[in-house]
Formats: C-alpha cells, sequence, structure tokens
C-alpha cells in the first residue's frame, strides 16, 4: 500500500451532508458535518430544495474536513459519492439545475395521464394492475414537470438523480452509479441497466435516453476531480471519483451483510429490511430490488415510508416536556424518551399502532392510514412513544417475511443502522418482535462506509467485495431476543397486528372515497 492510504466517502443525506474519512480497516478517522435545511414547500405536500444548497454543502464538508490538523490530504487516494435517493434535478445545456429538486419526500400527484395503451396497456388490464399502474404513473415526478413546466422540460438537456448531479459537479462528466438508480426511472432494475425500448418504462416516463447519464459499476471510476471542482472544495484535482450505491444499498454493506441469511434493518426517516441477493426478487409484485453497492447483486427491500420520521412527529406533537428538557441539559429529546418508556412493558399494554401514516404504492397500498388501537385509561403518551417503535418493528418483520417467502432463504440475524439504531431499548425490542439475535454495527456511519467498500476494492486495497466488507465491517452491541418477551410480540403480531390491515382496509377505502385524503 502506498502513502495514499486513506478514503474519502461524501454522505448526502436529507437533512445534512457529511464527509468522512475512512482506512482500509473501516475506522472512522476524521468526520464534518453540515447541516441543511431538509426541503421548502410551495404547495401542500410539496418538498423540493434548490441543488446549489446540496453542492455547497459538500465543498464546506470537504473544506472543513482537509482543515483539520491531524487529516493530511495527499494521503486521500480516492472519493466515492452516496446520497438520499429519489431525488430528481433537471439541468440545461451547461448543467445548470432549471429549477428546484424534487425531493424523494414529495407528494405531488399527475393525475389524468392516459392510460398505458398496447400490448402493455392490455397485459396490465389482464393482470389486474392497470390500477396500479396509473398510481406508478401519477407519481412520476418527469409527468409533472412535462405537464405543468413544459418551458423547462423543453430546455432539460440532462434528467438526473442527486448522484448523478453531484458526481456531474465533481468530475465534469454526465455519469451515474448503477448503484444509485433508485426512481421512476426507465431503469431495467432485474438487469441493472437502463431499460430496453421496447420496454413499457419508456411510454410512462417522458425521458429520452440521451437525458440520462452513463451507467458506471459500483467500484468503478466514474471520473477524476476537475480542476474547478478542485477550487470549490479542495479535493485535489485528478483524485479518481469511484461509483458507490444509493445510501440505502451502501448501508447494507457498511452493515457487513453480503448473504442473504443477514438482515439489515435501516431505522432512518424511511424504516427499511434489506438483504443482498444475486438474485432478481421482487419482494412484493411491481416492486423492484433494488441494486446493490456490489456489482451484479441486488437488494431485496421492503420499506415503510416515513418510519423513524415518526419518532419526530411524536416529538414535535407530544414530546413538548423533552424538548424543553433538551434546551437545558443539551441532551437530545430523543435520548429522553428513553427514560419516558423504561417502565412501560412490552406490548405497551395492548396498545397497537399501524406505522402507515405515509402511504405507499405497494406497501400496503395507496389507500392505507396509520391507525392505533386497544386504548385504555392506562394508556400515557409513554404508551403512544413505545407502540410507535413496536408498530414499526411488526411492520419490519411482516416484510422480513415477505422476502423470506419470495426468496425461500431464512432471515437469521439483523443488522441495524440509521438514528433510531443508536438506542438500546429499540434494539431490545426489535430483538424480542423478531426473535433473532440483532447487532449495531460497529459503526454508525454505514453509508458512507459501504460507499469507502466501493472505493477500496476500486482502488485495490482489498482484491474483492468479500474480502472488504470482512475487513472493514464488524457488529457491534448485540441484544439478545427475550423470550417471554417475544411470546408475548409473538401473539400480539400473529393475532392482532398481522389482521388489522384487512380488517381496516374497507375503512381507509371509504375515508378516501369521502375525503380525498390520500389522493
Amino acid at each position: 500500500m502506498t502513502d495514499q492510504d486513506l478514503l474519502l466517502s461524501i454522505d448526502n443525506g436529507t437533512q445534512s451532508l457529511k464527509a468522512l474519512v475512512f482506512d482500509a480497516g473501516g475506522n472512522l478517522i476524521a468526520r464534518e458535518q453540515v447541516l441543511f435545511t431538509a426541503y421548502f414547500s410551495n404547495q401542500p405536500g410539496w418538498a423540493e430544495q434548490d441543488p446549489q444548497v446540496f453542492w455547497k454543502a459538500l465543498c464546506r464538508a470537504c473544506r472543513g474536513i482537509f482543515a483539520k490538523p491531524d487529516i493530511d490530504k495527499s494521503r486521500i487516494a480516492g472519493v466515492s459519492l452516496t446520497t438520499q435517493r429519489g431525488t430528481v434535478i433537471n439541468v440545461d445545456k451547461d448543467g445548470n439545475p432549471l429549477r428546484p429538486a424534487i425531493l424523494w419526500l414529495d407528494q405531488r400527484k399527475c393525475h389524468g395521464l392516459p392510460p398505458l395503451g398496447g400490448p402493455w396497456g392490455l397485459l396490465f388490464k389482464l393482470t389486474g394492475l392497470a390500477g396500479t399502474l396509473a398510481y406508478f404513473q401519477s407519481e412520476i415526478e418527469a409527468n409533472w414537470i412535462l405537464r405543468n413546466q413544459p418551458a423547462i422540460w423543453a430546455q432539460t438537456r440532462k434528467y438526473l438523480l442527486l448522484s448523478g448531479y453531484l458526481n456531474f459537479r465533481l468530475t465534469g462528466e454526465y455519469k451515474d452509479s448503477v448503484g444509485s438508480q433508485v426512481g421512476y426511472l426507465p431503469f431495467d432494475y432485474k438487469r441493472l441497466r437502463w431499460a430496453r425500448s421496447w420496454d413499457w418504462k419508456w411510454r410512462c416516463v417522458p425521458v429520452r435516453p440521451d437525458q440520462l447519464p452513463q451507467l458506471v459499476a459500483p467500484g468503478q471510476i466514474l471520473g477524476t476531480v476537475s480542476r474547478q471542482a478542485s477550487r470549490e472544495t479542495g479535493i485535489p484535482a485528478g483524485m479518481p471519483v469511484f461509483a458507490a450505491a444509493a445510501d440505502k444499498a451502501c448501508e447494507v454493506i457498511g452493515s457487513g451483510s453480503l448473504d442473504p441469511s443477514v438482515g439489515c434493518l435501516s431505522y432512518g426517516t424511511t424504516a427499511t429490511i434489506n438483504v443482498t441477493h444475486r438474485r432478481y426478487i421482487e419482494p412484493i409484485r411491481l416492486l423492484p430490488a433494488y441494486p446493490s453497492a456490489v456489482p451484479d447483486f441486488h437488494t431485496v427491500e421492503v420499506q415503510v415510508f416515513r418510519g423513524f420520521w415518526m419518532v419526530n412527529w411524536f416529538k414535535e406533537e407530544f414530546g413538548f416536556p423533552e424538548q424543553q428538557a433538551a434546551e437545558k441539559t443539551g441532551v437530545a429529546a430523543e435520548a429522553l424518551f428513553e427514560s419516558l418508556i423504561k417502565d412501560i412493558p412490552p406490548g405497551s399494554m395492548g396498545l397497537m399502532l399501524q406505522p402507515f401514516w405515509t402511504p405507499g404504492i405497494r406497501t400496503p397500498g395507496p389507500e392505507a392510514k396509520g391507525a392505533i388501537i386497544g386504548f385504555g385509561d392506562v394508556h400515557t403518551r409513554a404508551h403512544l412513544y413505545r407502540s410507535i417503535l413496536e408498530g414499526l418493528a411488526y411492520a419490519l418483520r411482516e416484510g422480513k417475511e415477505r422476502i423470506e417467502n419470495r426468496s425461500r432463504k431464512p432471515i437469521t440475524s439483523l443488522r441495524v443502522s440509521g438514528g433510531g439504531s443508536q438506542s438500546d431499548l429499540a434494539l431490545q425490542l426489535t430483538a424480542d418482535v423478531f426473535g433473532l439475535p440483532t447487532a449495531r454495527p460497529h459503526l454508525y456511519e454505514t453509508s458512507g462506509l459501504g460507499a469507502a467498500i466501493d472505493t477500496a476494492v476500486g482502488l485495490g486495497f482489498h482484491p474483492d467485495f468479500e474480502t472488504a466488507v470482512g475487513a472493514m465491517t464488524r457488529p457491534g452491541d448485540r441484544f439478545e431476543p427475550n423470550p417471554s418477551n417475544h411470546r408475548l410480540y409473538n401473539e400480539l403480531y400473529h393475532k392482532v397486528y398481522k389482521r388489522m390491515y384487512r380488517r381496516l382496509r374497507p375503512l381507509y377505502e371509504k375515508i378516501r372515497e369521502i375525503t380525498g385524503y390520500p389522493e
């Protein structure tokens, strides 16, 4: 190994961007975080952000990390980028953004689009999926821009994910990682490339092939840092930029999972359960397996949209005492919730929560709403908070069973990353609900570490991904399931939770029919 023995990862999340420096053993050497407002909303349900916010945060974070006295930038051998998924940016012929980025949190719809015609339309009708396809079309950001801002669409030279935009700003080339392609794009998830010309996706998304970036496999070079980017970021010009993957995919390998027996839970804004598979497996019909951060692999995922966002929802709506205490003590309000529920028994005295505050296309369905049942006069806001954690764990356990049913391979252990993984109580509760040993990775920054693994393999620091993951990841604190708690949760899960949605679905549909919410 040369004197260039360090790896730079850039991790662009929803509310902050981090520049992270790792060594070849997966140790975090330095970290610089830049916070920003997640989005602005000019209309209810919209979520947009000026793309310059992300680029300026990247520049500031990199300059900050190179200003640290113990970081010698000449030791950095390569850089890679991981970002939030599904955030799209239109740029003109000079690469300048034409409008604000539409974030993955955006809930606008484009209704009234003509149904898909021809053989594909007939096929979707015969399979009973025409309604799902219409909902899919209404969700596509490009359809909304074309219909509502046709002048902007006419000027769009490239239509990029956030990863593609930032890679362009770093290298000057319109290239992006295969592993970052998660969004409403004409991408062939099974073959891990842009869809073939006859694929139905091209008939749903108004994007031309020339508007999309060239795709590069994870671990391969996307380009080198341009002189302009070097002046703005401080990253040495000519440094190789390697393809990594989207944040969730990077979290999976950063948590240490290359085997489908290890389920990776992400307790972030969106809660997910993922496993890595070489085979393409749709956990739910029409819900694709996403690209992995490892070439030719897939991450099979089930998500609870706005999962651990519900903790923030609870804080804003019910956590005023903890917010006040946090201001006085300097301790995060979320940490104070731990003591709030330390005496609340497993099962929350029968309070059961279904965490579908924001519906998905197929999980469980566009008509879904959240529900809390089982209230009694014994229940307090502390019971409500614990029921949120339990409801999320139940939903992810249901996702685990969907994955196992489709893959025919059992998940025998869990790794948990994301903000919620810092809670011992949440991890013990997870072990108890699933009945499986549960560990947090040795390092909290699993997404950035996953990107560093891609860079390490690309540079030859490790000969292959199996070796790199083995050398750069390891389990941290481990939580074993409590047998009596698991028995209680098992009964509540099978006899109550799994029956809730089916019984409540007709009421959800009536609510939508009467009120128009959700659309």
